[in-house]
């Protein structure tokens, strides 16, 4: 129990410490902080998952942090978090050496981001099925319908 107590308040004053320029260029702090998120993400924490997967695929060192990152924001996606889930939309349709683009799983990324209430996601969802892809055929009457929901999520 005192751990857990112990891994909360590291990464609150790890968040706390991200906010200061000096602290983030000093790669002792940085490491120390990096470890705190870290720990936090592997106790479950779903904020934490979603925030260290966030941080790991865009500012960490080479593929084994970015697939890490992938993981964690996959976490944080299936336990509700909609940044996440629209984040691993995006890294679908994004073409790299590993993995070909693939819009229908962006598609059901956004789907649980449109679910938990992302706007840009349900627009990004009409577009995509307005121009359809590969293994996802163009469907006007959808493109519609999240067009719609993103005007009412405030798009």
């Amino acid at each position: 129990m005192v751990w857990k107590i112990r891994a909360r308040i590291g990464y609150w004053c790890a968040r706390r410490l991200l906010a200061w320029r000096w602290a983030v260029a000093q790669p002792r702090l940085w490491r120390w902080m990096e470890g705190q998120f870290s720990r936090m993400a592997n106790l479950g924490d779903r904020p934490a998952q979603s925030f260290y997967g966030h941080v790991l695929l865009f500012r960490g060192q080479g593929l084994g942090s970015r697939q890490e990152g992938m993981r964690l924001l996959g976490l944080a996606a299936q336990a509700g978090d909609g940044k996440a889930a629209y984040q691993l939309g995006c890294q679908c349709l994004a073409a790299r050496l590993e993995q070909p683009a693939d819009p229908a799983q962006a598609a059901q990324w956004w789907r649980m981001a449109v679910d938990a209430g992302h706007p840009l996601a349900a627009s990004r969802l009409a577009q995509l099925y307005e121009q359809g892809g590969e293994g996802l055929p163009g469907d006007p009457l959808l493109a519609q319908r999240y067009r719609a929901q993103a005007a009412r999520l405030g798009f």
